[in-house]
């Protein structure tokens, strides 16, 4: 069946940013840069799977005529399936928020995960039948292809080659993610006291991005052993901290390059680069071109 789109009576309706992928499969965008709630609708037949990740912000779906809520927050994801009905977007969102969802039919995602159909659990022979709701943390890696995609910038003729490579990207990180391990699995994440320092660690990072301490100094004053700290923080935010930091600073000098207020020179310093050379090979490793040119093709 194909995917229609429906109108909506709502005061502020606006309409998704849609990118097809290939047949069965696309992607939607939207941003909310107003000060009010807005409306989108989008009509989804039963043959599709839904993943709906808020990067900014909240929004809430609602279900048979607004009488059930699901609510997707900021750095949260949202996978939909139901084979029995279908599942329309209804969706309020926010002011200032943002999301992304890929859009795939059952048909499609069979064929990604046929030889592995066991690791996917909605697509076992006991669950493939049934209804399936979801809610996840989005882990940096992922947070990072997110915001490529809802913030895409480069030439139009390359957006169905780049979404493509950047859908399929995010699909293999949501089933790759550590989060996804029980607790059985993940015993070290029954502590909650052992979850609040590892928070504070990525918070410590974050605001000393320039100049990082070691991950020695960062066991020390998150009271910690290394060890400890290395293997949860794997396991919470889906990285090693410094891979996790690196993702977080080449973002962060993305954003910057784009404001057009600073040269590559002070984007590296401000992101902890002491020299140019060193801050071009560390973008060029991340997105696959240099400072300057992508700041060209943004322009």
């Amino acid at each position: 069946m194909n995917l229609q789109k429906s109108g909506s009576k709502s005061i502020a309706t606006r309409t998704f940013e849609e990118t097809p992928i290939e047949e069965g499969f696309i992607v939607l965008t939207h941003k909310n840069e107003t000060d009010a709630v807005e409306n989108l609708e989008r009509e989804i037949d039963s043959s599709y799977i839904q993943f709906h990740f808020c990067t900014k912000g909240t929004a809430a779906f609602k279900f048979n005529q607004g009488s059930y809520t699901l609510n997707i927050d900021e750095e949260t994801s949202l996978l939909l399936y139901n084979p029995q009905r279908d599942l329309p977007i209804h969706l309020e969102i926010q002011p200032h928020s943002w999301l992304v969802s890929l859009v795939i039919s059952i048909k499609k995602f069979h064929g990604l995960f046929s030889e592995d159909a066991n690791y996917v659990t909605f697509l076992t022979d006991d669950n493939k039948d049934k209804k399936y709701y979801k809610d996840g943390k989005i882990s940096p890696s992922m947070a990072v292809v997110l915001n490529q995609l809802i913030s895409f910038n480069l030439n139009n003729s390359i957006k169905p080659l780049y979404f493509k490579g950047k859908a399929y990207e995010l699909l293999s990180l949501f089933f790759n993610r550590s989060e996804d391990a029980d607790i059985e699995q993940c015993p070290f994440l029954v502590d909650e006291v052992n979850v609040a320092k590892l928070k504070k660690a990525k918070d410590i990072m974050i605001a000393n991005m320039a100049e990082p301490p070691s991950l020695q100094e960062l066991a020390d004053e998150i009271d910690l052993s290394l060890k400890k700290l290395k293997e949860g923080f794997k396991q919470i935010y889906g990285d090693s901290v410094f891979s996790f930091l690196f993702d977080y600073k080449m973002e962060v000098a993305r954003k910057l390059l784009e404001s057009g207020d600073y040269n590559v020179n002070e984007v590296g310093l401000k992101v902890g680069y002491s020299t140019g050379s060193h801050f071009i090979a560390a973008f060029k490793k991340k997105f696959g071109t240099t400072p300057k040119k992508y700041v060209l093709a943004s322009s």
